[in-house]
């Protein structure tokens, strides 16, 4: 992975076997960032996501491989009050199975870089977004 700040944003191009999760999470604890939102395409070769069950209070997983086209990779870095940074990304991949383009999205918990990922990361200017832990899902949304 290598980045590049210009002006305000930070420009990170993912290489083979970066997980972008954790690389954006480095970058932030590198630069001192304590909030900011992302965007990116890329190309990967595996992911882990999922989708929140409201009626059981779960989370269901699904694992995908192979070659995945990331066509939408959005979110946000925020920081607690013990100084830890949290991550909350939605992607969406596509990919050939059979025969036929399908897709699959949803809350990402991590992806695997197959040949590149390209990736904008704009820290918020002029303060920064807490952390306000959900006792219901056991994720954490933006406190004010």
């Amino acid at each position: 992975m290598e980045y590049r700040k210009l002006g305000d944003t930070i420009y990170v191009r993912g290489d083979r076997g970066d997980e972008l999760v954790s690389s954006i999470l480095d970058i932030c604890r590198a630069e001192n960032i304590l909030s900011a939102t992302f965007s990116g395409i890329g190309g990967c070769q595996s992911a882990e996501l999922q989708t929140f069950n409201p009626e059981t209070s779960s989370f269901a997983t699904e694992r995908i491989e192979g070659m995945l086209e990331l066509v939408s990779y959005t979110g946000n870095v925020i920081c607690d009050e013990a100084g830890e940074l949290h991550h909350h990304t939605h992607a969406l991949f596509c990919y050939v199975e059979d025969g036929h383009h399908k897709s699959l999205g949803g809350h990402l918990k991590s992806t695997t870089v197959l040949y590149t990922a390209e990736i904008e990361l704009r820290p918020v200017q002029g303060g920064s977004i807490g952390y306000r832990r959900d006792p219901e899902t056991g994720t954490g949304f933006w406190a004010f």
